[in-house]
């Protein structure tokens, strides 16, 4: 589905990003690993359309998308949820879900028409599938963080998209939010939704990924299973130590 090719992106001379290989298969659920600063969110920018590429090629479904603006990356059916909330913190649950529905269906700016009527059973569906329909009134800046943290993976499912990228999904989440949090995944996932997902619950990313990438300084030490990486000394030594990481 997805194929990352020899990805680069410079700062200011700095390469946040120098060779990436990366390869999502359909159905798949694969992480990327590696310390702060290693690149995992500057290639999630680069793969998503918020960066355009220095060198290198993103092939999703066959098509080369590098440089393509995020709006029709997100077109072709990727849609990602960032490290840092982004939600309308104004607006209800329910419009925030609605929103991304209307603007899937090219509704967002139909004119004689009030937008509050327009595709509430499909945003009801998707916030029964996260959890959130209990919440679907409240304003979304008053929710728990964990629960934001749903609420944008339901917007980006509101675009349905075939890939769905995920930056720390679980960042700053309690531990009963985080089994919640990874439950949902697994049940998205046994319903068809590929995903990529950064990560540093170790615990977390080796109960649920098929398929683990670790990057270091920009670059891609090693591909493979849970077992793999578990087993490649680089991996050890620099991320997850003598012992076992979960």
């Amino acid at each position: 589905m997805l194929r990352v090719e020899k990805l680069a992106k410079s700062f200011a001379g700095f390469p946040a990003v120098g060779g990436a290989d990366l390869e999502v298969r359909p159905g798949e659920v694969v992480a990327v690993i590696g310390p702060n600063g290693a690149g995992k969110t500057t290639l999630f920018n680069l793969i998503a359309g918020q960066l355009v590429p220095d060198a290198g090629r993103v092939v999703f479904q066959g098509e080369d998308i590098a440089g393509l603006p995020a709006h029709l990356v997100c077109r072709r059916g990727l849609a990602r949820s960032y490290q840092v909330v982004q939600i309308f913190s104004r607006l209800t649950v329910f419009e925030n879900v609605q929103l991304a529905v209307l603007a899937r269906r090219r509704q967002g700016a139909v004119l004689w028409r009030p937008a509050a009527g327009l595709a509430r059973e499909e945003t009801r569906a998707i916030l029964e599938a996260v959890g959130l329909e209990k919440l679907q009134g409240r304003l979304s800046g008053t929710l728990s963080h964990g629960d934001q943290k749903v609420l944008e993976m339901a917007i980006a499912l509101g675009s349905r998209p075939r890939l769905l990228i995920l930056d720390e999904p679980t960042a700053g989440m309690s531990p009963e939010e985080t089994a919640r949090t990874l439950q949902l995944l697994q049940e998205l996932n046994r319903q068809g939704l590929t995903i990529l997902f950064c990560e540093h619950d170790m615990a977390m990313v080796f109960a649920i990924a098929d398929r683990i990438m670790v990057m270091h300084q920009g670059k891609t030490v090693i591909q493979g299973t849970p077992a793999e990486v578990r087993g490649d000394r680089r991996v050890q030594e620099a991320y997850l130590g003598a012992a076992e990481p979960c």
